[in-house]
């Protein structure tokens, strides 16, 4: 349980941080960022395995890269449910999810205390 949600204070972090510096995401409050990372934890719990299976082959075809996209479209959803959330668009969807893999990778390494064998 304390892992869940120390993983789920790195993703508010990196929300908050990537909406920080990009002008195309508005947050109207920091402290929101932790309900942001709320939501699009359960989009990605619920819908995102979905359409993974559903869109293997073009995912196949593009050797990958069709997961960003459907990345993009999991913020774009969540920018859609929330109202004090909002993405300037597709792309800036695509460059701030590509942010918030970046700096919650950075936390996640820098803070994890796991042991290596």
């Amino acid at each position: 349980m304390a892992k869940l949600l120390l993983r789920l204070v790195f993703l508010s972090c990196a929300i908050g941080i990537a909406s920080y510096y990009m002008s195309s995401v508005v947050l109207t409050n920091y402290w929101y960022a932790l309900w942001v990372a709320l939501v699009l934890s359960a989009v990605n719990v619920t819908i995102k395995p979905i359409l993974k299976v559903l869109s293997f082959p073009i995912t196949l075809l593009s050797f990958g890269l069709f997961l960003l996209v459907i990345n993009a479209l999991m913020v774009m959803l969540v920018d859609y449910l929330l109202e004090d959330f909002y993405v300037n668009g597709f792309w800036n969807a695509l460059l701030f999810s590509v942010v918030i893999s970046l700096v919650y990778w950075i936390l996640d390494s820098i803070f994890s205390s796991k042991k290596k064998a």
